[in-house]
């Protein structure tokens, strides 16, 4: 069989909290078997807002210095990221890391953004500067519910998926205001890319075999940020962004919902931290549910002795990297 010839591109997926940045932070000081080096990539729909740091857990100073990450810290908190937006910003990163003889490593844990750069998105109509700013006031005057119900009529299968999430709320009400069109009919409609991800791909995910173990360290790394200052941290983005309210993308982020509630007068301390424990279990749990139905993944045991060795064999034996 020929060898795929195609550029090299690695996919590091995984729950919260399965180590996955320090796996990916040791294999670009290790560098892969042919001697190319790996340049990292994140793939987390928090890490790209500026002053969400410790609740994303987001690499510190140091860890950037031994090992660069791009696409955190690009968008202010008040400006939401989509998507779209990421497919951009990482198909144009990729190009640039081959460009510079290295291999991308993409790490993170939103599946949503990797399925966007693997199989391409839906062509949907550009934004309506208009309509969107008025089904943003109607959202605010009227509330979630109430526009959720609205969606339900034209487009009950978007209004099941999305009515929990304002940004993709109010955007099937527009596509729908725009086109007359549902936008699970626009979805299904549009046929597939030839060719969305012209690479030479191996997808990788780790994860602990035991799931209490999961869990375990989820509680630990949660009660670890709020000891770091993550009560603090959500306190500075409310005081010093106007702009910022609990709808927002970024702060509707695991964590910071349930500090914002906290500091809004609707829970106590305690209840915020069972709140941000329960809910950062729940996120660990839907994104093991993507990964299930993931094709072509090989995991990884987080616990697993010379696990950096076993990630470097898989390279080797993908054809990506020589011995």
């Amino acid at each position: 069989m020929t060898a795929d010839q195609r550029p090299p591109v690695v996919f590091l997926m995984g729950p919260t909290a399965s180590g996955k940045t320090a796996l990916a932070v040791e294999l670009v000081q290790r560098g892969a078997p042919d001697g190319r080096g790996f340049e990292i990539i994140s793939v987390d729909s928090a890490m790209v807002y500026r002053g969400l740091d410790i609740g994303t857990a987001k690499p510190d100073a140091a860890t950037l210095a031994i090992a660069p990450h791009r696409l955190i810290d690009i968008r202010d908190p008040a400006d939401p990221y989509s998507a779209a937006d990421f497919r951009r910003d990482a198909l144009e990163a990729i190009a640039e890391i081959h460009a510079a003889g290295r291999i991308p490593l993409l790490v993170g844990g939103t599946m949503l953004y990797f399925k966007a750069l693997k199989d391409g998105l839906s062509a949907l109509p550009a934004t309506d500067p208009a309509i969107r700013s008025r089904l943003q006031q109607e959202f605010q005057a009227e509330g979630r519910a109430a526009m959720a119900a609205r969606l339900a009529a034209v487009d009950p299968e978007a209004a099941a998926k999305h009515g929990e999430n304002p940004q993709r709320l109010l955007r099937a009400l527009e596509v729908w205001e725009i086109t007359g069109i549902p936008l699970t009919r626009l979805q299904a409609e549009q046929p597939p890319a030839a060719d969305p991800f012209p690479y030479h791909l191996l997808q990788l995910a780790i994860s602990p075999a035991d799931r209490a173990v999961l869990s375990a360290r989820i509680e630990v790394r949660f009660r670890q940020m709020l000891a770091a200052g993550l009560v603090a941290e959500v306190e500075h983005l409310r005081a010093t962004g106007a702009a910022l309210h609990a709808d927002l993308p970024a702060l509707r982020a695991v964590g910071y919902r349930q500090v914002w509630q906290y500091l809004d007068g609707q829970a106590s301390c305690q209840q915020m931290e069972e709140r941000g424990i329960i809910a950062t279990r729940q996120l660990a749990k839907r994104q093991l549910t993507w990964l299930r139905g993931w094709d072509g993944l090989q995991w990884l045991d987080a616990d697993a002795d010379d696990l950096v060795g076993q990630a470097l064999k898989r390279l080797v034996e993908a054809g990506i990297s020589a011995p």
